[in-house]
């Protein structure tokens, strides 16, 4: 009985072990951009049944005061005069973070995005919903901390956000959860292990191959 000594082939459709999931960072994404929404929502509401205008109240002093002013501007009262310019980038701004958010793979990237989406989600529901109108709509700004502008927890997530993508970019770490240079190539030729060379033995000129054959004879009559 014979056995074929060749191996069984591998089979390719075998998912590889030890491979871990990718987790779906896009949840993660819409988590955080959830809760920021909802806590911006609140407290705007909030801000807007107890705060009289013109009529701060005091948290710490002076230095921290509740404050109700509607912004007609960007975040900390920038920008003011432009509000439906500031609708259409925050549209694009939010539509443009729903489409990529498939492709992550960083959970810092994602909370970050997060941080961005639910602060321009909390100010884009004022300028599509309040007065004077649709994309002209003032934002409910209630937080004053010392000389900073008057802010909302949107206008927080959007700047805390955007400050830690800003440091995820500046230390490599990128958008699919890798870094920069983990995969670079050797940049040069002393990186490349050498290969060691074999050359083949000289081949035998027919002469030397007669006279083998003759001595071989020779031995085969002894």
């Amino acid at each position: 009985m014979t056995t074929d000594p060749t191996p069984p082939a591998a089979d390719d459709s075998a998912e590889p072990t030890g491979v871990r999931p990718r987790p779906r960072m896009w949840l993660v994404l819409l988590i955080v951009a959830a809760v920021v929404l909802t806590a911006d929502l609140i407290t705007k509401i909030i801000a807007v049944a107890f705060i009289e205008p013109g009529d701060p109240v005091e948290i710490i002093g002076d230095t921290v005061t509740f404050k109700l002013v509607r912004n007609s501007g960007a975040a900390f009262s920038m920008a003011t005069g432009y509000t439906w310019i500031l609708t259409i980038v925050a549209l694009a701004v939010v539509a443009g973070i729903i489409r990529y958010s498939n492709r992550l793979g960083s959970v810092w990237w994602a909370l970050g995005l997060g941080l961005v989406l639910g602060g321009a989600l909390g100010n884009l529901v004022d300028r599509i919903f309040r007065a004077p109108g649709p994309l002209r709509g003032h934002v409910v700004d209630f937080m004053s901390v010392g000389w900073w502008p008057v802010f909302n927890i949107a206008d927080s997530a959007v700047v805390c956000g955007a400050v830690l993508l800003v440091g995820l970019t500046l230390f490599g770490f990128e958008f699919d959860g890798t870094r920069t240079g983990e995969h670079a190539e050797p940049e040069s030729k002393s990186d490349v292990p050498a290969v060691q060379e074999y050359s083949d033995p000289p081949a035998k000129s027919s002469a030397e191959d007669r006279s083998e054959a003759s001595d071989t004879g020779k031995r085969g009559e002894l």
